[in-house]
Protein backbone atom coordinates (compact mmCIF):
# COMPACT_ATOMS: atom_id res chain seq x y z
CA UNK A 1 0.00 0.00 0.00
CA UNK A 2 1.24 3.50 -0.83
CA UNK A 3 1.31 4.86 2.72
CA UNK A 4 1.78 8.49 1.69
CA UNK A 5 -1.46 8.44 -0.30
CA UNK A 6 -3.43 6.49 2.30
CA UNK A 7 -2.10 8.68 5.11
CA UNK A 8 -3.12 11.86 3.29
CA UNK A 9 -6.64 10.55 2.77
CA UNK A 10 -6.92 9.50 6.42
CA UNK A 11 -5.75 12.87 7.72
CA UNK A 12 -8.19 14.73 5.47
CA UNK A 13 -11.13 12.41 6.00
CA UNK A 14 -13.34 14.98 7.78
CA UNK A 15 -12.80 17.71 5.21
CA UNK A 16 -13.34 15.31 2.32
CA UNK A 17 -16.63 14.13 3.81
CA UNK A 18 -17.86 17.70 4.27
CA UNK A 19 -17.02 18.48 0.66
CA UNK A 20 -18.96 15.42 -0.45
CA UNK A 21 -21.90 16.57 1.67
CA UNK A 22 -21.81 19.98 -0.03
CA UNK A 23 -22.05 18.25 -3.39
CA UNK A 24 -24.88 15.98 -2.23
CA UNK A 25 -26.92 18.93 -0.98
CA UNK A 26 -27.42 20.29 -4.50
CA UNK A 27 -30.67 18.80 -5.95
CA UNK A 28 -29.33 18.11 -9.43
CA UNK A 29 -32.39 16.30 -10.78
CA UNK A 30 -31.91 16.20 -14.55
CA UNK A 31 -35.46 15.04 -15.29
CA UNK A 32 -37.10 18.15 -13.83
CA UNK A 33 -37.03 21.53 -15.56
CA UNK A 34 -37.34 23.35 -12.23
CA UNK A 35 -33.86 22.09 -11.34
CA UNK A 36 -32.11 23.59 -14.35
CA UNK A 37 -30.31 26.17 -12.18
CA UNK A 38 -29.28 23.39 -9.78
CA UNK A 39 -27.80 21.44 -12.68
CA UNK A 40 -25.68 24.43 -13.68
CA UNK A 41 -24.67 24.99 -10.06
CA UNK A 42 -23.54 21.37 -9.74
CA UNK A 43 -21.54 21.51 -12.96
CA UNK A 44 -19.81 24.63 -11.67
CA UNK A 45 -19.13 22.93 -8.33
CA UNK A 46 -17.44 19.98 -10.06
CA UNK A 47 -15.47 22.31 -12.33
CA UNK A 48 -14.23 24.36 -9.37
CA UNK A 49 -13.25 21.22 -7.47
CA UNK A 50 -11.06 20.08 -10.36
CA UNK A 51 -9.73 23.56 -11.03
CA UNK A 52 -8.52 23.85 -7.43
CA UNK A 53 -6.28 20.83 -8.06
CA UNK A 54 -4.62 22.39 -11.09
CA UNK A 55 -6.76 20.83 -13.80
CA UNK A 56 -7.55 22.75 -16.95
CA UNK A 57 -11.32 22.85 -16.84
CA UNK A 58 -14.30 23.78 -18.95
CA UNK A 59 -18.08 23.51 -18.94
CA UNK A 60 -19.42 22.43 -22.31
CA UNK A 61 -23.05 23.18 -23.02
CA UNK A 62 -25.08 20.53 -24.86
CA UNK A 63 -28.65 20.59 -26.12
CA UNK A 64 -29.53 19.55 -22.58
CA UNK A 65 -27.44 19.78 -19.43
CA UNK A 66 -23.74 20.77 -19.45
CA UNK A 67 -20.73 18.45 -19.43
CA UNK A 68 -17.70 19.17 -17.24
CA UNK A 69 -14.22 18.43 -18.59
CA UNK A 70 -11.06 18.54 -16.47
CA UNK A 71 -7.60 17.81 -17.90
CA UNK A 72 -4.24 17.13 -16.23
CA UNK A 73 -1.68 16.30 -18.95
CA UNK A 74 1.73 16.85 -17.38
CA UNK A 75 3.02 13.25 -17.31
CA UNK A 76 5.07 13.21 -20.50
CA UNK A 77 5.22 9.81 -22.15
CA UNK A 78 2.74 8.30 -19.69
CA UNK A 79 -0.66 6.87 -20.65
CA UNK A 80 -3.85 8.90 -20.49
CA UNK A 81 -6.96 7.80 -18.60
CA UNK A 82 -10.48 9.16 -19.07
CA UNK A 83 -12.58 9.02 -15.88
CA UNK A 84 -16.33 9.21 -16.49
CA UNK A 85 -19.10 9.99 -14.01
CA UNK A 86 -22.43 11.81 -13.81
CA UNK A 87 -23.55 14.56 -11.48
CA UNK A 88 -27.28 14.27 -12.15
CA UNK A 89 -29.53 12.25 -9.85
CA UNK A 90 -32.92 10.60 -9.88
CA UNK A 91 -36.00 12.45 -8.54
CA UNK A 92 -36.25 11.80 -4.79
CA UNK A 93 -39.97 10.97 -4.64
CA UNK A 94 -41.76 9.53 -2.74
CA UNK A 95 -40.41 11.92 -0.12
CA UNK A 96 -42.43 10.42 2.73
CA UNK A 97 -40.42 7.19 2.48
CA UNK A 98 -37.10 8.89 3.27
CA UNK A 99 -35.93 8.57 6.88
CA UNK A 100 -34.01 11.84 6.51
CA UNK A 101 -34.33 14.54 3.81
CA UNK A 102 -32.91 13.32 0.46
CA UNK A 103 -30.69 16.36 -0.06
CA UNK A 104 -29.46 16.66 3.53
CA UNK A 105 -26.71 14.03 3.90
CA UNK A 106 -27.03 12.01 7.09
CA UNK A 107 -24.77 9.30 8.54
CA UNK A 108 -26.38 6.28 10.19
CA UNK A 109 -24.69 2.97 11.00
CA UNK A 110 -21.68 3.70 8.80
CA UNK A 111 -23.78 4.70 5.82
CA UNK A 112 -24.11 8.09 4.12
CA UNK A 113 -27.78 8.60 3.22
CA UNK A 114 -28.60 11.09 0.45
CA UNK A 115 -29.87 11.13 -3.10
CA UNK A 116 -26.81 10.67 -5.34
CA UNK A 117 -24.61 9.30 -2.54
CA UNK A 118 -23.86 6.14 -4.51
CA UNK A 119 -25.37 7.01 -7.90
CA UNK A 120 -23.11 8.61 -8.85
CA UNK A 121 -21.82 11.64 -6.93
CA UNK A 122 -20.08 9.68 -4.20
CA UNK A 123 -18.40 7.38 -6.68
CA UNK A 124 -16.98 9.96 -9.08
CA UNK A 125 -16.05 12.24 -6.18
CA UNK A 126 -13.80 9.58 -4.66
CA UNK A 127 -11.84 9.60 -7.93
CA UNK A 128 -11.29 13.35 -7.59
CA UNK A 129 -10.01 12.86 -4.05
CA UNK A 130 -7.76 9.99 -5.16
CA UNK A 131 -6.16 12.34 -7.68
CA UNK A 132 -5.92 15.03 -5.01
CA UNK A 133 -3.89 12.68 -2.81
CA UNK A 134 -1.23 12.40 -5.53
CA UNK A 135 -1.11 16.10 -6.29
CA UNK A 136 -1.02 17.23 -2.67
CA UNK A 137 1.60 14.70 -1.51
CA UNK A 138 3.79 14.35 -4.62
CA UNK A 139 2.91 17.38 -6.69
CA UNK A 140 2.20 15.26 -9.76
CA UNK A 141 0.39 12.24 -11.16
CA UNK A 142 2.07 9.16 -12.68
CA UNK A 143 -0.45 9.23 -15.57
CA UNK A 144 -2.41 11.83 -17.48
CA UNK A 145 -6.04 12.10 -16.42
CA UNK A 146 -9.10 13.60 -18.07
CA UNK A 147 -12.40 13.81 -16.19
CA UNK A 148 -15.70 13.80 -18.08
CA UNK A 149 -18.63 14.36 -15.72
CA UNK A 150 -22.01 14.66 -17.44
CA UNK A 151 -25.47 15.70 -16.29
CA UNK A 152 -27.85 13.50 -18.28
CA UNK A 153 -27.12 9.89 -17.36
CA UNK A 154 -30.38 9.50 -15.47
CA UNK A 155 -32.34 10.60 -18.55
CA UNK A 156 -30.53 8.43 -21.07
CA UNK A 157 -27.34 10.44 -21.84
CA UNK A 158 -29.04 11.67 -24.98
CA UNK A 159 -26.34 14.21 -25.88
CA UNK A 160 -23.22 12.42 -24.66
CA UNK A 161 -22.51 10.24 -27.69
CA UNK A 162 -22.66 13.29 -29.97
CA UNK A 163 -20.28 15.15 -27.64
CA UNK A 164 -17.80 12.25 -27.51
CA UNK A 165 -17.90 11.83 -31.29
CA UNK A 166 -17.26 15.55 -31.85
CA UNK A 167 -14.43 15.67 -29.29
CA UNK A 168 -12.46 12.49 -29.94
CA UNK A 169 -9.10 14.24 -29.82
CA UNK A 170 -9.92 16.02 -26.57
CA UNK A 171 -11.03 12.76 -24.99
CA UNK A 172 -8.46 10.46 -26.57
CA UNK A 173 -7.28 8.00 -23.93
CA UNK A 174 -5.53 4.69 -23.42
CA UNK A 175 -8.20 3.52 -20.98
CA UNK A 176 -11.56 4.62 -19.59
CA UNK A 177 -12.53 4.15 -15.93
CA UNK A 178 -16.10 4.30 -14.63
CA UNK A 179 -17.35 3.87 -11.07
CA UNK A 180 -21.15 3.68 -11.24
CA UNK A 181 -21.83 0.15 -10.04
CA UNK A 182 -21.66 -2.10 -7.01
CA UNK A 183 -19.29 -4.56 -5.38
CA UNK A 184 -20.46 -8.14 -5.21
CA UNK A 185 -20.74 -8.08 -1.42
CA UNK A 186 -19.54 -6.15 1.60
CA UNK A 187 -15.77 -6.38 1.84
CA UNK A 188 -15.52 -8.09 -1.55
CA UNK A 189 -14.13 -5.77 -4.27
CA UNK A 190 -15.30 -6.48 -7.79
CA UNK A 191 -14.52 -5.75 -11.41
CA UNK A 192 -17.59 -5.55 -13.61
CA UNK A 193 -17.34 -7.57 -16.81
CA UNK A 194 -20.71 -6.98 -18.46
CA UNK A 195 -23.78 -4.77 -18.65
CA UNK A 196 -27.15 -5.46 -20.15
CA UNK A 197 -28.51 -3.09 -22.76
CA UNK A 198 -31.96 -1.51 -22.90
CA UNK A 199 -34.91 -0.94 -25.17
CA UNK A 200 -37.67 1.07 -23.44
CA UNK A 201 -41.22 1.35 -24.76
CA UNK A 202 -44.55 3.02 -24.07
CA UNK A 203 -47.74 1.27 -25.18
CA UNK A 204 -50.96 3.26 -25.46
CA UNK A 205 -54.36 1.68 -25.96
CA UNK A 206 -57.24 3.98 -26.94
CA UNK A 207 -60.85 2.83 -26.83
CA UNK A 208 -63.91 5.10 -26.66
CA UNK A 209 -63.59 8.85 -26.94
CA UNK A 210 -64.05 9.26 -23.19
CA UNK A 211 -64.60 7.26 -20.02
CA UNK A 212 -67.93 5.42 -20.00
CA UNK A 213 -70.35 4.13 -17.36
CA UNK A 214 -69.41 0.48 -16.96
CA UNK A 215 -73.03 -0.53 -16.40
CA UNK A 216 -74.50 1.32 -19.36
CA UNK A 217 -71.70 0.45 -21.82
CA UNK A 218 -69.73 -2.43 -20.31
CA UNK A 219 -69.96 -5.60 -22.41
CA UNK A 220 -70.66 -3.69 -25.61
CA UNK A 221 -67.37 -1.76 -25.88
CA UNK A 222 -63.84 -3.20 -25.78
CA UNK A 223 -62.17 -2.18 -22.51
CA UNK A 224 -58.70 -0.68 -23.16
CA UNK A 225 -57.43 -1.90 -19.78
CA UNK A 226 -58.45 -5.45 -20.58
CA UNK A 227 -56.97 -5.16 -24.06
CA UNK A 228 -53.66 -3.96 -22.61
CA UNK A 229 -53.66 -6.83 -20.10
CA UNK A 230 -54.11 -9.29 -22.97
CA UNK A 231 -51.17 -7.73 -24.83
CA UNK A 232 -48.91 -7.90 -21.78
CA UNK A 233 -49.92 -11.52 -21.15
CA UNK A 234 -48.36 -12.51 -24.48
CA UNK A 235 -44.87 -11.31 -23.56
CA UNK A 236 -43.80 -14.55 -21.84
CA UNK A 237 -44.37 -18.27 -22.17
CA UNK A 238 -44.86 -20.75 -19.33
CA UNK A 239 -41.09 -21.24 -19.01
CA UNK A 240 -40.46 -17.57 -18.35
CA UNK A 241 -38.96 -16.97 -21.79
CA UNK A 242 -39.81 -13.84 -23.76
CA UNK A 243 -42.37 -14.95 -26.35
CA UNK A 244 -41.63 -12.30 -28.98
CA UNK A 245 -40.74 -13.82 -32.34
CA UNK A 246 -37.03 -13.39 -33.07
CA UNK A 247 -36.20 -12.01 -29.61
CA UNK A 248 -33.45 -14.58 -28.96
CA UNK A 249 -32.05 -14.78 -32.51
CA UNK A 250 -28.91 -12.77 -31.64
CA UNK A 251 -28.43 -14.11 -28.12
CA UNK A 252 -25.31 -16.22 -27.65
CA UNK A 253 -24.61 -18.44 -24.69
CA UNK A 254 -21.83 -17.30 -22.40
CA UNK A 255 -18.61 -19.26 -22.23
CA UNK A 256 -18.90 -22.33 -19.95
CA UNK A 257 -15.93 -21.21 -17.86
CA UNK A 258 -17.54 -17.83 -17.13
CA UNK A 259 -20.82 -19.48 -16.17
CA UNK A 260 -18.88 -21.78 -13.87
CA UNK A 261 -17.15 -18.78 -12.24
CA UNK A 262 -20.57 -17.26 -11.61
CA UNK A 263 -21.75 -20.49 -10.00
CA UNK A 264 -18.74 -20.42 -7.68
CA UNK A 265 -19.57 -16.97 -6.29
CA UNK A 266 -20.91 -17.08 -2.73
CA UNK A 267 -24.64 -16.55 -3.13
CA UNK A 268 -27.92 -18.16 -2.22
CA UNK A 269 -31.49 -17.52 -3.22
CA UNK A 270 -32.67 -17.19 0.37
CA UNK A 271 -30.42 -14.16 0.92
CA UNK A 272 -31.56 -12.67 -2.39
CA UNK A 273 -35.21 -13.17 -1.43
CA UNK A 274 -34.61 -11.42 1.87
CA UNK A 275 -32.91 -8.51 0.09
CA UNK A 276 -35.77 -7.93 -2.35
CA UNK A 277 -38.57 -8.82 0.05
CA UNK A 278 -40.42 -11.03 -2.45
CA UNK A 279 -42.34 -14.22 -1.57
CA UNK A 280 -40.65 -16.23 -4.35
CA UNK A 281 -38.25 -15.93 -7.27
CA UNK A 282 -39.19 -16.16 -10.92
CA UNK A 283 -37.66 -15.81 -14.35
CA UNK A 284 -36.44 -17.92 -17.22
CA UNK A 285 -36.25 -21.62 -16.40
CA UNK A 286 -32.88 -23.38 -16.59
CA UNK A 287 -30.72 -20.57 -15.25
CA UNK A 288 -29.46 -19.54 -11.84
CA UNK A 289 -30.46 -16.21 -10.32
CA UNK A 290 -27.10 -14.63 -11.18
CA UNK A 291 -27.27 -15.92 -14.76
CA UNK A 292 -30.76 -14.47 -15.13
CA UNK A 293 -29.57 -11.11 -13.84
CA UNK A 294 -26.29 -10.91 -15.74
CA UNK A 295 -26.48 -13.01 -18.90
CA UNK A 296 -30.11 -13.31 -20.02
CA UNK A 297 -32.41 -10.77 -21.69
CA UNK A 298 -35.75 -9.76 -20.17
CA UNK A 299 -39.04 -8.02 -20.88
CA UNK A 300 -40.53 -6.26 -17.86
CA UNK A 301 -43.56 -4.05 -17.26
CA UNK A 302 -42.37 -0.90 -15.47
CA UNK A 303 -45.66 0.94 -15.10
CA UNK A 304 -49.40 0.70 -15.74
CA UNK A 305 -52.06 3.39 -15.89
CA UNK A 306 -55.76 3.13 -16.62
CA UNK A 307 -59.14 4.05 -15.24
CA UNK A 308 -60.02 5.10 -11.70
CA UNK A 309 -57.39 4.35 -9.04
CA UNK A 310 -58.51 6.61 -6.19
CA UNK A 311 -60.18 5.76 -2.92
CA UNK A 312 -63.50 3.96 -3.01
CA UNK A 313 -65.43 2.85 -6.09
CA UNK A 314 -66.07 4.47 -9.43
CA UNK A 315 -67.64 2.14 -11.97
CA UNK A 316 -65.92 3.48 -15.06
CA UNK A 317 -64.95 1.87 -18.34
CA UNK A 318 -61.66 3.69 -19.10
CA UNK A 319 -61.08 5.37 -22.42
CA UNK A 320 -57.39 4.52 -22.51
CA UNK A 321 -54.68 2.44 -20.91
CA UNK A 322 -50.91 2.83 -20.92
CA UNK A 323 -47.93 0.65 -20.03
CA UNK A 324 -44.19 1.31 -19.79
CA UNK A 325 -42.12 -1.72 -20.77
CA UNK A 326 -38.37 -2.23 -20.70
CA UNK A 327 -36.37 -4.97 -22.39
CA UNK A 328 -32.93 -5.62 -20.93
CA UNK A 329 -30.61 -6.83 -23.66
CA UNK A 330 -27.45 -8.95 -23.77
CA UNK A 331 -24.44 -8.71 -26.12
CA UNK A 332 -25.32 -8.91 -29.83
CA UNK A 333 -28.92 -7.81 -29.26
CA UNK A 334 -29.31 -4.32 -30.73
CA UNK A 335 -31.97 -1.88 -29.50
CA UNK A 336 -33.09 -1.07 -33.05
CA UNK A 337 -33.68 -4.77 -33.79
CA UNK A 338 -35.62 -5.30 -30.57
CA UNK A 339 -37.68 -2.17 -31.36
CA UNK A 340 -38.70 -3.68 -34.69
CA UNK A 341 -39.56 -7.05 -33.16
CA UNK A 342 -41.40 -5.58 -30.17
CA UNK A 343 -43.56 -3.24 -32.25
CA UNK A 344 -44.40 -6.04 -34.68
CA UNK A 345 -45.43 -8.30 -31.79
CA UNK A 346 -47.66 -5.66 -30.18
CA UNK A 347 -49.33 -4.94 -33.52
CA UNK A 348 -49.91 -8.66 -34.12
CA UNK A 349 -51.51 -9.43 -30.73
CA UNK A 350 -53.48 -6.17 -30.33
CA UNK A 351 -57.21 -6.94 -29.91
CA UNK A 352 -59.74 -5.50 -32.31
CA UNK A 353 -61.94 -2.66 -31.12
CA UNK A 354 -59.11 -0.49 -29.77
CA UNK A 355 -56.31 1.57 -31.30
CA UNK A 356 -52.85 0.54 -30.10
CA UNK A 357 -49.67 2.58 -30.54
CA UNK A 358 -46.16 1.70 -29.40
CA UNK A 359 -43.30 4.17 -29.04
CA UNK A 360 -39.63 3.38 -28.43
CA UNK A 361 -38.52 5.98 -25.87
CA UNK A 362 -34.79 5.21 -25.62
CA UNK A 363 -32.26 2.40 -25.59
CA UNK A 364 -28.63 1.40 -25.25
CA UNK A 365 -26.41 -1.49 -26.24
CA UNK A 366 -25.18 -4.25 -23.99
CA UNK A 367 -21.46 -4.51 -23.21
CA UNK A 368 -18.95 -7.22 -22.34
CA UNK A 369 -15.30 -6.65 -21.40
CA UNK A 370 -12.27 -8.75 -22.34
CA UNK A 371 -10.60 -8.04 -18.95
CA UNK A 372 -7.10 -8.09 -20.42
CA UNK A 373 -4.34 -5.47 -20.35
CA UNK A 374 -2.55 -3.08 -17.99
CA UNK A 375 -5.63 -1.22 -16.70
CA UNK A 376 -7.27 -4.45 -15.53
CA UNK A 377 -4.03 -5.75 -14.01
CA UNK A 378 -3.63 -2.45 -12.16
CA UNK A 379 -7.21 -2.56 -10.88
CA UNK A 380 -6.78 -6.08 -9.54
CA UNK A 381 -3.62 -5.12 -7.67
CA UNK A 382 -5.01 -1.85 -6.26
CA UNK A 383 -8.29 -3.38 -5.09
CA UNK A 384 -6.53 -6.24 -3.35
CA UNK A 385 -4.14 -3.79 -1.66
CA UNK A 386 -6.94 -1.52 -0.40
CA UNK A 387 -9.48 -4.16 0.58
CA UNK A 388 -7.17 -7.02 1.57
CA UNK A 389 -8.97 -9.39 -0.77
CA UNK A 390 -8.60 -10.15 -4.48
CA UNK A 391 -11.49 -8.82 -6.59
CA UNK A 392 -14.04 -11.12 -8.18
CA UNK A 393 -15.41 -10.74 -11.68
CA UNK A 394 -19.11 -9.92 -11.80
CA UNK A 395 -21.87 -8.91 -14.20
CA UNK A 396 -24.55 -6.25 -13.90
CA UNK A 397 -28.18 -6.40 -14.94
CA UNK A 398 -28.47 -2.65 -15.42
CA UNK A 399 -27.37 -0.47 -18.33
CA UNK A 400 -24.75 2.23 -18.86
CA UNK A 401 -25.15 3.03 -22.59
CA UNK A 402 -22.07 5.22 -22.76
CA UNK A 403 -19.72 2.29 -22.11
CA UNK A 404 -20.12 0.90 -25.63
CA UNK A 405 -19.88 4.43 -27.06
CA UNK A 406 -16.53 4.98 -25.35
CA UNK A 407 -15.09 1.71 -26.60
CA UNK A 408 -16.28 2.30 -30.16
CA UNK A 409 -15.46 6.01 -30.49
CA UNK A 410 -12.26 6.19 -28.46
CA UNK A 411 -10.93 2.71 -29.16
CA UNK A 412 -10.00 2.28 -25.50
CA UNK A 413 -10.79 -0.50 -23.02
CA UNK A 414 -13.30 0.40 -20.31
CA UNK A 415 -12.78 -0.60 -16.69
CA UNK A 416 -15.93 -0.68 -14.56
CA UNK A 417 -15.05 -0.74 -10.88
CA UNK A 418 -17.77 0.30 -8.47
CA UNK A 419 -17.95 0.83 -4.71
CA UNK A 420 -21.66 0.55 -4.04
CA UNK A 421 -23.24 -2.43 -2.32
CA UNK A 422 -26.34 -4.55 -2.97
CA UNK A 423 -29.38 -2.99 -1.34
CA UNK A 424 -28.02 0.57 -1.42
CA UNK A 425 -31.39 1.89 -2.70
CA UNK A 426 -30.08 3.65 -5.79
CA UNK A 427 -33.12 5.28 -7.49
CA UNK A 428 -35.17 4.64 -4.34
CA UNK A 429 -35.78 6.35 -0.98
CA UNK A 430 -32.94 6.17 1.58
CA UNK A 431 -30.17 5.82 -1.01
CA UNK A 432 -26.82 5.30 0.71
CA UNK A 433 -23.13 4.57 0.27
CA UNK A 434 -20.92 2.79 2.77
CA UNK A 435 -18.44 5.10 4.51
CA UNK A 436 -15.93 2.25 4.56
CA UNK A 437 -16.29 1.61 0.84
CA UNK A 438 -15.95 5.30 0.10
CA UNK A 439 -12.69 5.50 2.07
CA UNK A 440 -11.21 2.28 0.70
CA UNK A 441 -12.34 3.25 -2.78
CA UNK A 442 -10.33 6.48 -2.59
CA UNK A 443 -7.23 4.55 -1.52
CA UNK A 444 -7.69 1.91 -4.21
CA UNK A 445 -8.12 4.44 -7.00
CA UNK A 446 -5.17 6.52 -5.78
CA UNK A 447 -2.93 3.45 -5.78
CA UNK A 448 -4.22 2.25 -9.13
CA UNK A 449 -2.44 5.04 -10.97
CA UNK A 450 0.93 3.87 -9.62
CA UNK A 451 0.18 0.29 -10.64
CA UNK A 452 -1.10 1.35 -14.06
CA UNK A 453 1.90 3.52 -14.88
CA UNK A 454 4.24 0.67 -13.87
CA UNK A 455 2.29 -1.91 -15.88
CA UNK A 456 2.35 0.21 -19.03
CA UNK A 457 6.07 0.93 -18.62
CA UNK A 458 6.80 -2.78 -18.26
CA UNK A 459 4.69 -3.82 -21.24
Amino acid sequence: MSEDLADYLRKNDGRIREELFDLLRIPSVSARSEHKADMIRTAEWVRDSLKSLGFETGIHQTKGHPIVIGEWRKAAGAPTVLIYGHYDVQPPEPLELWTSPPFEPTVRDGRIFARGSVDDKGQFFLHIKAVEAHLRTRGKLPVNIVFLIEGEEEIGSENLAEFVSANRELLKADAVVISDSTMYAEGQPSILSSLRGLAYFEINVQGPAGDLHSGMYGGAVVNPATALAKIIATFHDEQGRVAIDGFYDSVREWEPEIREQMRQLPTDDATFLKEVGAPALGGEHGYTTLERLWTRPTCEVNGLLSGYTGEGAKTVLPARAMAKVSCRLVPDQLPRDIERLFKAHVARVAPKGVTVTCEHLHGGRAWKAKLEGPIFDAARAALESAFGKAPVITGEGGSIPVVSDFEEMLGAPVLLVGFGLPGENAHAPDEWISEENFRRGMVAMAEMWDYYAAAVAAA
